[in-house]
């Protein structure tokens, strides 16, 4: 493949990405999402900023260490011991490289720098030099170049690539340009760069909303590193967003004639690694890897979608790494979606269940904002004989800091009464283990736990949601009371009978095809 057609990917996350309020990484949590990226296929890591501290310096060290799949970069200024420090975490990557930048606008000259352009030049000269006696790969990025003064960044570049930078970056830093504008500076560097081996690269934040489209922008102007973080997390706004950008060239590819060695299986994982290492949530109706990006709850598009997937949907979830689209049920949910869900549960509902089921679902879409795939076992229970196997009788407890958290649960199994009593490390934890004993369901367990205030006052009601699994059948559970502890138990009961539902459903589809609904 030509260097022409080829745009690498420079991920950002563990540097720029890391700089997200609230972001910040352990030294392991670094090396497992620099491992993660290896997997992803991205061609440079950009591994930290070592000059910020000693610490920072040995998490770069750690990562050249181990990754081999790709490039590992580490950010310096133009000053002697900020190349020194990066070099001291970059000497035993396979494939190391030193980006050293300076900013390039009149603003942070004047202001930042209290440098004018001569000295900035010269400064530009000795630092990329300094970094081309270490290595051959050497990037040189013009912090601010989207407001620097068109000629002076011409300048400013050409003393860069003339010291040996072979990738020199574009930084709109302050999320400031515009496409068409962003595409004119690229061209305009080119000529700089004329015929010379040398990649001219964007780093584009997302202050206007304007990263990804930018990015874009560049690479048809003949830009070929894009600089950018998974989930489009970093200073303020955020980057331009690493999945975005991958899968925008992905889907159109006569806009984008060009390919990355990305692979795109792996950028749904890589999303969710990223949020839970640095707790960001990913927002729901985030491009490719919210929870909404595949997600349909209006009838006309979720038919559309059951027909054929490319109505409503540009790309397949399974190229990400999503196993499925969702179809959310909800009040502008229609006939056809409800029926598909229960199909999928197992159940071929006949017109006339599907008529009592639509009829219950929308009332119960008038109470709550989401339907689960438990809140629709019982819209069937009527017409398909389900039981419910378990119900609350009553529970004591109790608790504080000087008496040993005690509960008794008194709990009907089956129309048979039964009570049992436990310990815990507090009150819902007693509740929890007597109706586990209750259940003869040792391997029984409680993966999450939400409790929420649904009014106010002294004798406010809480709703407890909780999942539990047992055998790997998961399921989830509701309760409300104005005491959690009360609002757990219920809960925890509620999560039950969705089990036994789902026992008494496998069951029913392993009878003969005579059995009631057919499934």
């Amino acid at each position: 493949m030509s260097t022409n057609e080829y745009v690498r990917i420079f991920d950002t996350t563990l540097r720029d990405g890391e700089q997200s309020p609230g972001a910040t990484m352990t030294m392991e949590e670094k090396l497992r999402l620099a491992l993660m990226l290896e997997k992803l296929g991205v061609d440079v890591i950009e591994a930290g900023f070592p000059a910020a501290s000693p610490g920072e310096i040995e998490s770069v060290r750690r990562i050249a260490d181990q990754v081999r799949g790709c490039e590992i970069a580490a950010l310096c200024r133009t000053r002697e011991a900020d190349i020194r420090a990066a070099w001291q975490g970059l000497e035993t990557a396979q494939n190391p490289r030193l980006h050293t930048f300076i900013a390039t606008s009149k603003l942070h000259m004047e202001h930042k720098l209290r440098m004018g352009e001569r000295e900035v030049l010269e400064e530009i000269r000795r630092g990329v030099s300094s970094c081309r006696s270490l290595t051959p790969n050497v990037e040189f990025s013009a912090e601010d170049a989207t407001r620097s003064d068109l000629g002076f960044l011409k300048e400013a570049c050409a003393a860069a690539i003339e010291a040996g930078a072979s990738v020199v970056n574009l930084p709109d830093t302050v999320g400031y340009t515009t496409p068409d504008e962003y595409k004119m500076i690229v061209q305009a560097i080119l000529e700089v760069v004329g015929g010379r081996n040398v990649i001219i690269s964007t780093h584009c934040h997302n202050d206007l909303g304007l990263a990804v489209a930018n990015s874009l922008a560049a690479i048809s102007a003949g830009a070929r590193q894009v600089e950018c973080c998974v989930n489009g997390i970093g200073e303020r706004a955020g980057n331009a967003a690493l999945e975005e950008l991958v899968m925008a060239i992905k889907v159109r590819p006569t806009m984008f004639p060009v390919s990355t060695r990305v692979v795109i299986e792996h950028l749904y994982p890589t999303s969710r690694l990223v949020s839970e290492i640095t707790g960001l949530s990913v927002q729901p109706n985030k491009a490719i890897v919210g929870r909404n990006a595949f997600a349909h709850e209006a009838g006309i598009h979720q038919h559309g979608v059951l027909a054929d997937r490319r109505t409503y949907e540009i790309m397949e979830p399974q190229q990400i790494g999503l196993p499925t689209n969702n179809i959310v049920l909800g009040k502008h949910s229609g006939r056809a979606a409800l029926r598909d869900r229960f199909k999928l549960l197992g159940y071929e509902l006949d017109d006339g269940q599907l008529s009592r089921a639509f009829e219950s679902f929308k009332r119960l879409c008038d109470k709550k904002k989401t339907i689960y795939d438990e809140d629709l076992y019982p819209l069937v229970a009527e017409d398909f004989s389900l039981q419910e196997a378990y119900r609350l009788v009553d529970v004591e407890f109790r608790g504080g800091s000087e008496v040993t958290p005690w509960a008794r649960v008194y709990l009907e199994v089956d129309g048979v009464e039964k009570s049992a009593e436990s310990t815990g490390d507090g009150p819902v934890e007693a509740v929890v283990e007597a109706i586990k004993t209750l259940t003869d369901k040792p391997s029984l367990s409680l993966k999450e736990y939400d409790l929420e205030a649904i009014s106010g006052g002294a004798d406010a009601q809480g709703k407890v949601t909780l999942s539990i699994e047992e055998g790997g059948l998961k399921s989830r559970g509701q309760g409300r009371h104005t005491d959690v502890v009360v609002a757990s138990a219920l809960a925890f009961v509620n999560a039950l009978n969705q089990q036994a539902y789902q026992r008494q459903l496998h069951l029913r589809r392993s009878e003969p095809p005579t059995a009631p609904g057919g499934g």
